[in-house]
Formats: C-alpha cells, structure tokens, sequence
C-alpha cells in the first residue's frame, strides 16, 4: 500500500515576494476580516446612495442595490477560494492572483492598473470627504467661529496620516481599522434615523429628475457608479486574507469567509436603510451626502460627521498599505534601496503629499464617486473574479456556475462602461461650477 503524503502546508511568503524582513506575522483572528473588510467597504459611498436612488428611481434602484450586494458577495466568495488554490501557494496579492491566472506579464497589467486605481482613487475621496466632515463638524459644534477654506480642512486632515502611514502594516493598523468599522455603522444609523426623524420634505417628489433626455442617461450612469463605489474592499481582500493563519487542516478560507459574511451584514444594515430611507425623506432633491441635508438634532449631526472623520481615516490606512508594501517592495528590487524606516518615510510621506494634493485640487465628492466607481471598482469587484474564477476553476458549459460567472460579468462590464463615461461626463458638464481650493 502507497500512503498519501500529506497535502503540503502553504507558504507563508511566496520566495519572489520575500523582499522584507519585517514581514507581518499572520496571527489574525476571523473578526480581523470582518472589521477590515467593513472599513474598506462601507466607506464615504454610503451617504450618495440616496442620491444615486434619485436618478435611479424606487424600482430600477432597488434592483441596483439588490444585485450589486449579491454578485459582490459572490465575487468576495470566489477570491477567497482563489487564495489557495495552488497547493502550498498563498496568494497573498491581487497581482499575483492575476499573474497565476492571466500569466506574469499579462496578468500584472490586467489587474494591477485596476487594483491602484481603486485604492488610490479611494484615498483621494476619503481625503476630500474627511476634510468636508470635519469643516462640517466645526461649522456645526461652533457657530461663532471664524470659517475658514474647505481646502484648509482636506489639509488638516491629510496631516494625520503623515502620522498614520508610518504604521508598519496591517497588523498594526487593527485598532485603527476597528474604530472606523464602529463608525460606519453608527453614522450610517444616524443618516437612516435622522431622515426618520425629520419624516419627509414637504412636498417631496419621487419622479425623475427634470433635465434633458442626454444629460439625464448620463445622471443614470454616473448612479451606478456611484453604487458600484460602495461595493470596493474587493480591491484589499486577498491582503486581508494574507494576515489570517492557515494551515491544511485549519486553511484561511473559513475564517476569512466567516469574517466576510458577518462584513456584508454590516454592510446591509448600513447601505439599505440609508438608501431607502434616505431616499424616501427628501426624493429627488436629496444631496450627493445626505447628511448635509439634515440639521437637528444639531448635535447629532455633528456626531454623525466626526464619525465620518474618523471612519475615513481607517478606510485610508486599509487602502494605503497595499500600496505602500508595492511601492516599498519596487524600489528593493528594482532600486536596491535598503528597507527600513527611512526607505517607509520617504515613500509614505510623498504618498500621502499626492493623494493630498489631488484631494485639494478636485473636491468634487459626487462625480470623483461615479468616475472612480466606474473605471476601477466595477472590474475588481464585479467581474475579474468571475473571469478568473472561469479560468481557475473552468466550470462545466451551460452549467449554474458558469451561467452566474457570465451574468456578473457582462452586468460588471456595462456598468464599467457606462459608469466611467457618466462620471467623466458629469466631471466635464459641471466644470463650471467647481471652485479650485476653495
């Protein structure tokens, strides 16, 4: 009789990726995955669902919503499979999942153009909306204060991670990232209860938008955009994964699938009755952030938006460190610069710099949503893991697997599409009203 070896253990680095000797050690536990993926997920997106609803209207949007949690809970399902799904191999980036799958060279452009400008475009958003959050809370807490300009705020709250972004890893980042998972629940109640509260504008309208035939498909499509931006930890999640333990008997994929599921429970109490509810207290003249729209208890209003502030700083580091390992990891390999604490200071400095300044220069909170939601949110949460899952897995033709695989993908590339040409649009047509640093 020939025994079975035992299937071999993964490893804990893939040898091409060892480029660091402070490499986080993977202790998480499966409520790691829940937090992380609840900061990276329900961000600043979910205060627009209500104004998406608006161009949307109550049926086509509450099918928009509907769909967009199922496939995205599909497609979060699929990459967590796909994170070992090389014996004895930890995908531990989304890059290299796309290079197993597509091929060195071709996957590495499909997927990491994707995965940066989810994570760079998120950071440049959150910069903008935790400076307008913080104007907004001081604006609020003291009446008698001097106002000053809402580029001064998006700069006061780009200095705190000059701070944070020294943080070694992710490992480091948990209270952080906990802190901002407990603060999107608790603003996103305070949006839904607050629009409960004040009951509906009066005369509040549910039809369509008045405006042109052109210029409101362009509307429709920068909505979806808007949705799909609210459905991004896709982008982070095989980084989350890299910090839970496993082992053949105990692999990742169940702790992180548990943490996942709690996640997008978190996720459905916070987008549904902020959308809905939203949407049903002010109709079509609801803002691009429904908080603005509500003003008592002043107090509470203000809570709301400090919540905001402090959410958004989590969500930041959680899209940052990804970034900051690549960025690290190509100038030891490429430029041999020896890691360490000066090499993590002067890349991290000059990130935060960028995304600050880009924050500064366009903060236009609705149309950066569409556009960014569009062009890089749509592809990696939507339908690159249906395409590799296809390639991985290669599912029987005409099977269910295979017939759900192809459904995401086709709905992830239109609203790729129209998405990316709504946002860039709206950016265009409303141009004229953008005030630079103001």
């Amino acid at each position: 009789m020939v025994s079975s070896s035992p299937p071999p253990a993964p490893k804990e680095i893939p040898s091409d990726e060892k480029w660091a000797e402070d490499v986080p050690p993977r202790e998480a536990k499966w409520w790691y995955s829940t937090f992380h993926t609840v900061t990276a997920m329900v961000g600043a997106g979910v205060l627009s669902l209500p104004y998406a609803m608006a161009y949307l209207g109550w049926g086509p949007g509450t099918v928009v919503m509907i769909l967009s949690w199922c496939i995205t809970l599909n497609t979060m399902w699929q990459m967590i499979q796909l994170h070992e799904c090389v014996p004895g191999v930890r995908f531990d980036r989304y890059k290299d999942l796309g290079k197993h799958v597509f091929g060195p060279k071709l996957g590495a452009w499909i997927v990491l153009p994707q995965q940066l400008i989810v994570q760079v475009g998120c950071d440049i958003v959150y910069m903008v909306t935790g400076g307008k959050c913080l104007m907004k809370f001081m604006e609020i807490a003291c009446t008698n204060c001097t106002r000053i300009r809402q580029s001064y705020w998006i700069c006061i709250f780009g200095a705190i991670h000059f701070f944070l972004s020294q943080l070694p890893n992710f490992n480091a980042v948990s209270g952080v990232s906990l802190a901002a998972a407990i603060m999107s629940l608790s603003y996103s109640t305070i949006a839904w209860v607050g629009c409960v509260g004040k009951g509906r504008v009066p005369n509040v309208s549910y039809a369509y938008k008045t405006t042109s035939p052109v210029d409101y498909m362009f509307r429709v499509f920068n909505a979806l955009g808007q949705v799909s931006f609210a459905y991004a930890g896709h982008a982070v999640v095989l980084e989350i994964q890299a910090t839970i333990p496993s082992t053949p008997e105990k692999p990742s994929k169940v702790p992180m699938w548990k943490g996942a599921v709690w996640a997008y429970f978190v996720n459905a109490l916070c987008y549904f009755p902020v959308a809905f509810i939203g949407y049903w207290a002010f109709g079509q003249d609801v803002d691009d952030n429904v908080l603005v729209g509500l003003e008592r208890p002043s107090w509470l209003i203000a809570a709301a938006n400090l919540m905001v502030v402090v959410h958004v700083i989590g969500s930041y580091q959680v899209y940052a460190m990804p970034v900051f390992d690549l960025m690290e990891q190509k100038l030891v390999k490429t430029w041999n610069f020896p890691p360490g604490v000066l090499l993590r200071f002067i890349v991290r400095t000059t990130y935060v710099a960028f995304t600050l300044f880009l924050g500064v220069t366009f903060p236009f909170f609705g149309d950066l949503l569409g556009f960014f939601g569009g062009f890089g949110f749509a592809p990696t949460s939507y339908f690159l893991p249906s395409i590799m899952w296809l390639k991985v897995k290669k599912p029987r033709r005409f099977s269910t697997s295979w017939w759900i695989n192809w459904v995401c993908i086709f709905i992830g590339v239109f609203i790729m599409i129209a998405s990316t040409v709504g946002g860039l649009r709206n950016i265009v047509a409303d141009s004229s009203s953008y005030e630079f640093y103001s």
